[in-house]
């Protein structure tokens, strides 16, 4: 590897504490993907059991 060849770099990300690498040379960006609404992929009539379900607490608590 010599040193001519393009390589990551890590940019400081103001306000946070981790910093950010810049994207490898030669890779493929992700594609954007629409965001995820939790809500419209739940079912909406539920099952027999959903609200005592979410009563429960573990014995931890």
């Amino acid at each position: 590897m010599s040193s001519s060849e393009p390589r990551q770099r890590v940019e400081r990300v103001r306000g946070s504490r981790r910093a950010k690498l810049t994207s490898a040379p030669g890779a493929v960006d992700a594609p954007d993907l629409p965001e995820r609404d939790d809500a419209a992929s739940a079912p909406s009539d539920g099952g027999p059991n959903d609200e005592r379900m979410r009563r429960d607490v573990p014995p931890h608590y």
